[in-house]
C-alpha cells in the first residue's frame, strides 16, 4: 500500500495515519516523497557563492528529496534525503528567547551524497536555538562533494560559510570569537576537516567575507566517518594533520557504529598529542544516523554532554 501525498495549503505534507498492527499501514508504507527542502518563512537564507560555486561540476537534476517509501524510520519518523544540491546556502536561525551570543554552523551528514536536512539539521537547530546559541545551517554541495582531498567542494562551501557567519556577526548579534561547527557522520569528516584546513582557502577570494577566519572556535563531531586511513588500519586519514592550532573539540560515537568508533578515537588521540581540549563519549550501542532523536539507548542523550562541554570550555559561560 503506497503512502497518499495530500496538498494542503500549498504545502506538501505526509499521510502517516493508522502506522503499525496487521493490515494496517506501517510506517514505511505510509510515506509519500516530499518536495525539496526549503527552509521555513521568517529565516534568513544566503547563497554562500554570489558569482556561481568554485570547481562547480553540472548538477545531476534539481534537487530533490530522496527518501523513499522503503527507507526506515528514525525515532519514528521519516529523514529528508536532500540531494542534488549545487548552489549552497546558509539559513539563520536565531533563539527566540535570550541569546548567549554564541554561533554554530551546523553540517548535515549523509555520505555526501544526501543531506539529512531535518535529522541532522533543522532538529538540531532547534535545539541550539532552546539553550540561546544561534544556528546557521550550511547546505553543502551533494553529491560527490567529499571527503576532502577526494574533493573539495564541501570543504569550499564550510570555509566560506565560517567567513559569512563572522562578517555578519555585528548583524546577527553573535561574538565573532565564539563560532563553533557541529557536524554528523560525513558533516562530522567535515568539522575535522575545517578544523585542521582554516589557514588557507581552498578557492579564490570572492570578497571581502573571504578576510575573515574560517577557523572554529570549537568543533563538535556527533559519529564522524571517514577519520581512519582507508587502507585499513586506524591510523587517522593523512588529509587530517592536527596542530595544537586546532580548535577544541567534542566527539561521540557508539562501539556498534558501523563506520567503527576508531574514526573518533584515532581523532581524540591525535589532539590529546597536540595538547588540543579534547572530549570523547564512547556508547556500547546506537549504531549511527540517530540524530537528536529519542531511542532506547543512552547515547541519545548526548546534547546534553555536548551542553554541558560548552559550558566547561567558557563558550556558555563558566565551567564549574
Amino acid at each position: 500500500m503506497r503512502g497518499s501525498l495530500v496538498l494542503l495549503v500549498g504545502v506538501v505534507a505526509i499521510a502517516m495515519s493508522g502506522f503499525g498492527g496487521s493490515g494496517k499501514k506501517s510506517g514505511h508504507e505510509a510515506r509519500a516523497e516530499q518536495a525539496a527542502w526549503a527552509p521555513p518563512a521568517g529565516h534568513v537564507t544566503l547563497k554562500l557563492w554570489p558569482n556561481g560555486a568554485p570547481d562547480a561540476t553540472p548538477p545531476a537534476g534539481p534537487e530533490k528529496n530522496m527518501t523513499r517509501a522503503t527507507d526506515p524510520f528514525t525515532g519514528g519518523k521519516p529523514v529528508m534525503r536532500l540531494t542534488n544540491v549545487s548552489t549552497p546556502t546558509i539559513t539563520l536561525y536565531q533563539p527566540k528567547g535570550k541569546s548567549t551570543g554564541a554561533a554554530v554552523v551546523v553540517f548535515p551528514g549523509g555520505g555526501y551524497q544526501i543531506l539529512a536536512m531535518d535529522l541532522e539539521g533543522t532538529e538540531v537547530c532547534q535545539w541550539l536555538n532552546s539553550i540561546g546559541v544561534t544556528c546557521v545551517l550550511l547546505k553543502y554541495r551533494v553529491p560527490g562533494s567529499g571527503p576532502y582531498p577526494k574533493s573539495a567542494q564541501a570543504l569550499q562551501d564550510a570555509q566560506r560559510a565560517v567567513g559569512m557567519v563572522r562578517a555578519r556577526a555585528a548583524q546577527w548579534k553573535i561574538d565573532p570569537h565564539r563560532v563553533g561547527v557541529l557536524g554528523f557522520s560525513a558533516g562530522g569528516y567535515l568539522v575535522a576537516a575545517l578544523s585542521t584546513h582554516y589557514d588557507r582557502r581552498l578557492y579564490a577570494a570572492v570578497d571581502a567575507t573571504d578576510q575573515q577566519s574560517c577557523r572554529p572556535d570549537f568543533a563538535v563531531a556527533i559519529y564522524p566517518a571517514y577519520l581512519t586511513d582507508p587502507d585499513g588500519t586506524v591510523n587517522l586519514a593523512p588529509a587530517i594533520s592536527v596542530t595544537s592550532d586546532t580548535p577544541p573539540t567534542f566527539l561521540l560515537q557508539t562501539e556498534d557504529d558501523p563506520f567503527h568508533a576508531e574514526s573518533a578515537i584515532a581523532y581524540f588521540e591525535a589532539l590529546k598529542k597536540a595538547k588540543v581540549p579534547a572530549e570523547l563519549h564512547v556508547y556500547a550501542k546506537g549504531g549511527h544516523g540517530y540524530g537528536l532523536r529519542r531511542t532506547k539507548f543512552p547515547v541519545t542523550r548526548w546534547p546534553q554532554l555536548v551542553e554541558t562541554w560548552l559550558h566547561t570550555i567558557r563558550v556558555l559561560g563558566s565551567g564549574s
